[in-house]
């Protein structure tokens, strides 16, 4: 284990406290010759780097308001959803965590292997069911009595969902999440081994009065062939990296060429006075700033860019380039 390096204001701490008594040296030394000894549980093993933990917030960062935003709409109302927590404990742990009774979808997300779990806070679901129906978004806990009706209203809320998450997660990896089961029971689920590792992201959630939690159950068997990716370094070097292909700048091209615009050719200006407006008449005559000789200005998007003179070609007005207006900001544009 390489040595603590201690900071210059640490060293005149310990040196303060050793010349004033209020530490022993020798004792100092007792303590670092006594092996330091670090507790690690093996059945609570950390299959994850606080790096790639990191990641998986930051992607349900994105998720949570994306959730927010689709939630209100279908349900119109106010939705705020959050991460409150992400963390790496055994799929046991989070199977005891949550209510004996509560609301459980199970989702494949090819290509990826295995199944991952929402679990959907009764208060919350409810809520949603409540305020799908019509009324104030109250939540009525009666899970042991779900009707028919209220399972297709959920599921079927639930699973136009999926969208977000394909895009939260589509700076990682391509997904195609599918519901494929509706339970209330989380005895009945048995994804994976009791001890197996599982990240579970706590959304904190609220409808109106109502609040609860929306947890998300990733087991490490879906997130094993993108790990690498869940890595700051990798999506730096992959920002770096990301470079157009030829046919890309080729479209691109094409579609800029198709752009129009808008071009006009100024005649001149001039300024008067608010009582000259006023007392305007058939046959007066208002003096430009441009000299009859002078070249005119042609704008594109009201930015001047060329100098021309009038003229006409067969039976319409028309303008001949004389030459591009050099320097100010249109250059630098």
């Amino acid at each position: 284990m390489p040595d603590e390096v201690l900071s210059q204001s640490e060293i005149d701490a310990l040196l303060s406290a050793i010349s004033s008594g209020e530490m022993d040296a020798n004792q100092l030394k007792e303590e670092e010759k006594d092996k330091k000894v670090k507790v690690y549980d093996f059945k609570r093993a950390l299959r994850f780097s606080k790096d790639q933990i990191r990641s998986i917030s930051r992607i349900h960062d994105n998720f949570a308001r994306l959730l927010s935003t689709y939630f209100s709409a279908q349900l119109r109302t106010y939705v705020h959803i959050a991460v409150a927590s992400v963390d790496q404990i055994p799929y046991e742990e989070f199977i005891r965590s949550i209510p004996t009774k509560t609301i459980l979808n199970v989702y494949s997300v090819a290509p990826l292997d295995g199944r991952i779990i929402f679990e959907f806070n009764p208060n919350i679901a409810y809520a949603m069911l409540d305020r799908m129906l019509g009324g104030k978004g109250q939540s009525v806990n009666k899970i042991d009595t779900l009707t028919d009706i209220e399972t297709t209203l959920m599921s079927q809320l639930f699973e136009k969902a999926l969208d977000n998450l394909q895009e939260a997660w589509g700076t990682v990896v391509e997904i195609d999440p599918i519901l494929e089961d509706f339970e209330v029971n989380p005895q009945f689920l048995q994804l994976v081994s009791p001890n197996e590792t599982v990240v579970v992201v706590s959304l904190d959630t609220a409808i109106g009065e109502s609040s609860g939690m929306i947890n998300i159950c990733i087991p490490h068997v879906v997130l094993e062939p993108i790990i690498p990716k869940l890595s700051v370094h990798y999506w730096m070097q992959n920002e770096n990296t990301k470079e157009r292909k030829p046919e890309e700048y080729e479209s691109i091209s094409k579609n800029i060429e198709k752009a129009r615009l808008d071009l006009s050719v100024i005649l001149g200006e001039t300024t008067i006075t608010v009582e000259d407006l006023l007392f305007l008449d058939s046959n007066d005559t208002i003096v430009l700033n441009k000299h009859i000789s002078d070249p005119l200005v042609l704008e594109i998007d009201r930015v001047p860019k060329f100098h021309v003179q009038p003229g006409k070609r067969k039976s319409q007005v028309a303008v001949q380039i004389i030459h591009d207006i050099q320097g100010g900001e249109v250059d630098d544009e």
